[in-house]
């Protein structure tokens, strides 16, 4: 354990609680309270995205920015569905991008991760249910504190340091191994058959790439946090940014038909 670093970990984990009760209570309660929650948690980002890469912004740019992505998933995912849907967000972050001074493709691309995230969150709650949501939701912070703490105990070589210094391959890897075992968990109260427990490893894969992004965004911005918004944690994109990964992830497999994959026994079952 020589050089692990736990001092933080009071801050992280009461922090953590706090968002855990926050976000399993939304998950549960559906409907606009879940929705509520997910349009602060995407203004919140595009904020920290905008003050990232638009440090010299005058005040209240960065706060427009966030007010006016939630506002746009709020009213396009109560009025609109399908072609229509996808049409406006795609909109909504055509025109948010353009107004950063540079580095618009990496806004951009920010920006789409995030406003589609938060619009597949609202689609996973209300289509597959509250158990469906808590699976992503725990899959996500159990492969993230494995990844903590193996990282720290464990130590070894560098998964990208350039970009994340701090990630390990035994982080990595202790997150594949706790998502493989809440894939199992899942299995009954999901109705799934074995293939969920390869849906979450790729899941699963998929946050840790969304943390890696992140990463890559802060370093070219020069910050170490999104913000401070949250203690131990720094921001809600520091918080965050493998949720949104991992919610994309499920969409685009339900979309493709990979998501079936979860669903499918073992031949004789």
């Amino acid at each position: 354990m020589s050089g692990a670093s736990f001092s933080d970990l009071r801050a992280r984990a009461l922090s953590g609680l706090a968002m855990a009760v926050i976000g399993i209570g939304a998950v549960w309660a559906g409907g606009f309270a879940f929705e509520l929650l997910v349009y602060a948690l995407t203004g919140a980002m595009v904020w920290e995205l905008t003050r990232m890469l638009d440090p010299d912004a005058p005040f209240g740019k960065a706060e427009g920015a966030g007010l006016t992505a939630a506002a746009a998933l709020w009213v396009f995912s109560a009025k609109l569905a399908g072609g229509w849907l996808l049409g406006a967000v795609a909109l909504s972050i055509v025109l948010l991008a353009w107004r950063f001074p540079k580095d618009r493709a990496i806004a951009a691309a920010y920006l789409a991760l995030i406003l589609f995230a938060g619009l597949g969150l609202i689609l996973l709650r209300n289509v597959y249910g509250w158990d469906w949501v808590l699976w992503l939701v725990l899959l996500v912070i159990g492969s993230d504190v494995a990844g903590y703490f193996a990282g720290r105990i464990l130590g070894g070589a560098k998964l990208w340091p350039r970009v994340s210094p701090k990630k390990t391959w035994s982080g990595t890897v202790a997150g594949w191994v706790v998502a493989v075992m809440i894939g199992w968990g899942f299995m009954g109260i999901l109705g799934a058959g074995a293939g969920l427990v390869v849906v979450s490893v790729l899941v699963a894969m998929a946050g840790q790439a969304g943390d890696i992004a992140e990463s890559a965004i802060k370093r070219h911005a020069g910050v170490k946090d999104s913000s401070n918004l949250i203690p131990g944690h720094g921001g809600v994109m520091d918080r965050f940014d493998a949720m949104i990964a991992a919610a994309l992830m499920v969409l685009l497999m339900t979309e493709t038909g990979v998501m079936a994959l979860a669903f499918a026994q073992p031949a004789g079952a």
